[in-house]
């Protein structure tokens, strides 16, 4: 977004004074005849990490039973972690040019029912889109019609944003380089570098070729995680892919992200780079 400035200078949008500062570090006047920069709209959405998944997981807030005191007070706590998380991404990129939104799903009127997304007004989101805002979401608690209350996850989240908006494509930022056939704590994990989806929702490993044509993708998962780890986001990813959408798994903060999200992977997948692409398969 800030590639389209002459100067290259980015003026941070976060004006709320830091400890220990008399003043905001943006000089407002610099605003004046600022350029309007022209860029690609995109979504951000973004989990609960330690914001929220031991509060959830220790009160029981995934399970329901809102009536019930612990569950309540960590429904409380869970939304209290999780908006403090969406405020310091909100900040961070606001720092660095970036008109950034937080939306809390539950804010924003999203419910669910028996987990499942049951209602989901898209309409700000939409409108702050069109705007040029960059809309930031993220895994939230939210009321359910059969079990009181849930955890919404993320990926949940943007795979119905893809149903609704229909981006050119998804990407999910993981801390690995992608997915792999097992645990990649294990050292025998091989990366999958491409992903198919089939018209009925099932998928395979297109690449790399293994000799088990059904070899299954072994998956573990976080004992305070909520929302099912990395099974839940190839299995939100594949239902993402199904739409003719592709999707990218790949690690934060590397050449290959920016590659991703660049667009230079809807028609061409370098041989050096790393991640895994989930993609449709008429075959």
């Amino acid at each position: 977004m800030t590639t389209g400035s002459n100067s290259g200078e980015v003026l941070g949008m976060d004006w709320s004074k830091q400890p220990g500062e008399s003043e905001i570090s943006s000089t407002l006047s610099d605003f004046e005849d600022r350029p309007v920069v022209d860029s690609s709209p995109f979504i951000v959405v973004h989990g609960a990490g330690s914001f929220g998944h031991f509060q959830a997981s220790k009160s029981g807030v995934h399970k329901g039973g809102l009536y019930q005191p612990l569950v309540k007070a960590g429904f409380v706590a869970t939304r209290i972690s999780v908006t403090k998380l969406n405020l310091e991404i909100v900040r961070a990129l606001a720092r660095e040019g970036i008109p950034s939104i937080g939306m809390s799903p539950f804010s924003c009127g999203w419910s669910t029912r028996e987990r499942n997304i049951a209602s989901a007004d898209l309409s700000a989101v939409a409108k702050a889109i069109e705007s040029g805002l960059v809309p930031v979401l993220h895994g939230d608690a939210v009321l359910d019609d059969l079990l009181d209350c849930t955890i919404l996850s993320g990926d949940v989240i943007i795979s119905h944003l893809a149903a609704h908006l229909k981006p050119e494509y998804v990407v999910f930022l993981t801390d690995v380089s992608g997915v792999y056939d097992r645990p990649p704590s294990d050292p025998n994990a091989v990366l999958l570098r491409e992903i198919a989806v089939a018209k009925d929702g099932s998928w395979s490993i297109e690449k790399p070729t293994f000799q088990n044509k059904n070899k299954q993708v072994e998956t573990s998962v976080a004992a305070h995680d909520t929302t099912g780890g990395m099974l839940t986001k190839i299995s939100e990813a594949a239902a993402i892919a199904k739409l003719g959408i592709d999707v990218y798994i790949v690690k934060a903060a590397t050449s290959h992200a920016l590659k991703a999200f660049s667009g230079e992977l809807k028609d061409n997948l370098p041989d050096d780079w790393l991640g895994t692409a989930i993609r449709f398969s008429n075959k």
